[in-house]
């Protein structure tokens, strides 16, 4: 599913089938889906498939306390949500902060919800009767986890349902929507990786000057490579640190790694290298697990 338009879904093997039919359906078309457009629109179609219109996407950074929103996306026009959580003390009780950030279970949200939850205040209880006059009365959230250092993120799905209603949703979709959401992700920042460049309007040669920096190589080198001077290349360091946010050498190394242009240092740099750790339960490899 690259877009919006319809496509002829592979046929499953037998083996395949043993999970529920809308859940399978939904991994199949995630497959195809190769822009985190395609991945979104996908999510929403399922959610407003069970009758949970509202869907809330929040992923922060791997800052020490996770406060460093790296985006946030609904379905629906939330900026007067996003105005209530300009006051940190609201924001601190949100269950992206009070919840995804400590804990992997999922978790029923929202005003039907209230009392079966963490302690509110006041303030966040206000925030959570405004959301229900505007039909997101009752949801169900999924913690989420990826990449190392890690990254945290919530999805929701909510509706205009009753306590009761809601629970029967779960009860009936509650591992599909879990399943979904967690592979859903994945595949979402997986893009997102790749479309930081479209997104910063980053060129091809600031991309190659961007790589040879996360390798490790000092500014008169990287300029011999791509043939300037160093004065040149440095002006050009400038402009990309202005583009991507960046504030010095280090991030910018670092943006090298998560946008994928290097490879991943845990795994050997020598593509015929045969280091690879092998761990058998009950045999005591010691280290001849490394070979």
């Amino acid at each position: 599913m690259t877009g919006t338009g319809s496509h002829t879904p592979r046929a499953l093997f037998a083996a395949e089938q043993h999970t529920p039919e809308l859940l399978h359906r939904f991994l199949r078309d995630l497959e195809d889906c190769d822009t985190t457009e395609a991945v979104w629109l996908r999510l929403v179609q399922l959610a407003r498939s069970l009758e949970l219109p509202f869907v809330d996407y929040n992923v922060a950074s791997s800052a020490p306390t996770w406060d460093h929103m790296l985006f946030s996306r609904t379905s629906y026009d939330s900026r007067w949500l996003h105005e209530a959580n300009q006051d940190p003390e609201v924001m601190r009780w949100s269950y992206f902060q009070g919840h995804a950030r400590h804990h992997l279970t999922p978790i029923l949200l929202g005003l039907e919800f209230v009392e079966e939850n963490f302690h509110l205040p006041e303030a966040r209880v206000g925030v959570l009767r405004e959301a229900a006059r505007r039909g997101l009365r009752a949801g169900f959230a999924v913690p989420l986890r990826v990449h190392a250092p890690p990254q945290v993120g919530l999805i929701a799905f909510l509706g205009d349902h009753s306590r009761r209603d809601m629970l029967a949703i779960v009860k009936a979709h509650g591992w599909v929507l879990h399943v979904a959401a967690l592979s859903a992700h994945q595949r979402y920042m997986t893009h997102f990786a790749h479309e930081f460049f479209v997104r910063n309007d980053i060129s091809e040669k600031q991309r190659e000057m961007l790589a040879l920096v996360g390798l490790g190589y000092q500014d008169k080198v990287i300029a011999e490579k791509l043939g300037i001077s160093v004065s040149a290349l440095r002006q050009r360091m400038h402009n990309l640190m202005a583009k991507a946010g960046a504030h010095n050498r280090a991030e910018i190394a670092a943006l090298a790694m998560s946008a994928g242009l290097l490879p991943d240092p845990q795994r050997a740099l020598d593509p015929d290298s045969e280091n690879v750790l092998l761990q058998m339960d009950g045999t005591d490899l010691g280290d001849d697990s490394l070979s």
